[in-house]
């Protein structure tokens, strides 16, 4: 889950939260009055590695184009 300070918690602290997603690895969202205004993600250079995890793991491809049902994907 995505971490969420306000502009001016990042503002004084810029330094800090930038080190800490680099660490973390996850998301960091910046809030203006309590909603969603920017997110900062670590830099990857091969974003498509982040998919590699999903090969081959479509087990019934029936109708592609339509929308997939969550009763249909409970195992």
């Amino acid at each position: 889950m995505d971490n969420m300070v306000s502009k001016s918690q990042f503002k004084s602290r810029a330094s800090y939260y930038f080190r800490e997603v680099e660490k973390s690895g996850k998301n960091l969202i910046i809030g203006a009055h309590g909603k969603p205004v920017i997110k900062i993600a670590p830099y990857t250079e091969y974003p498509e590695t982040a998919l590699e995890a999903l090969r081959d793991t479509v087990i019934d491809y029936k109708e592609p184009t339509e929308p997939v049902r969550f009763d249909e994907c409970k195992t």
